[in-house]
């Protein structure tokens, strides 16, 4: 039974989803219809917040996302799965140790900010092998050869002339 029921589910999942975790800000981009009959239209309408929460396993998987609207808590719940969800980007990364979040609902202000992650850089010896090698005529000149920039001096750097102020004429 289980078969027969994954083989129908797998034709309405998304193959490309973000890796969107509890914690970031992302920007959830959703079709809206709006009017009725002949007067139907559909427009994108877009909604950032925090990610509180993620559930669910195929095509039922949802997340929860947090935002605070004119001093007003607003929580919407998108199906990751459904036709009327466009996009998902994540605008930053947040450093959480929760899969969770609902505690930032009793939070206010500040209190309520998540941490952002660190960027993860990428290896110096990655990016040494990309770099195409010089061959031996075109070598790098020398540091004798290169003659060296003029520096010019801050204004900070001028010598300063010190003063003497009149308490200080009195007491000798």
């Amino acid at each position: 039974m289980d078969d027969l029921i994954a083989k129908v589910e797998k034709k309405y999942l998304k193959e490309q989803l973000t890796d969107a975790r509890p914690g970031d800000t992302v920007r959830v981009v959703t079709r809206i219809t709006e009017g009725g009959g002949d007067q139907q239209r559909t427009r994108t309408q877009t909604f950032e917040g925090v990610i509180i929460a993620r559930r669910g396993g195929g095509v039922n998987e949802n997340i929860t996302v947090r935002r605070v609207s004119l001093g007003i808590g607003v929580e919407r719940t998108f199906p990751l799965h459904s036709p009327l969800l466009e996009d998902i980007e994540v605008v930053r990364r947040g450093n959480v140790r929760r899969a969770k979040l609902y505690y930032l609902r009793e939070r206010r202000g500040r209190a309520a900010r998540v941490r952002e992650q660190a960027r993860v850089r990428t290896e110096p010896a990655a990016e040494a092998q990309e770099a195409p090698e010089l061959e031996p005529t075109q070598a790098q000149p020398s540091e004798e050869e290169v003659e060296p920039e003029p520096t010019e001096v801050a204004a900070s750097e001028e010598p300063v002339a010190e003063s003497v102020s009149e308490d200080e004429d009195q007491s000798e």
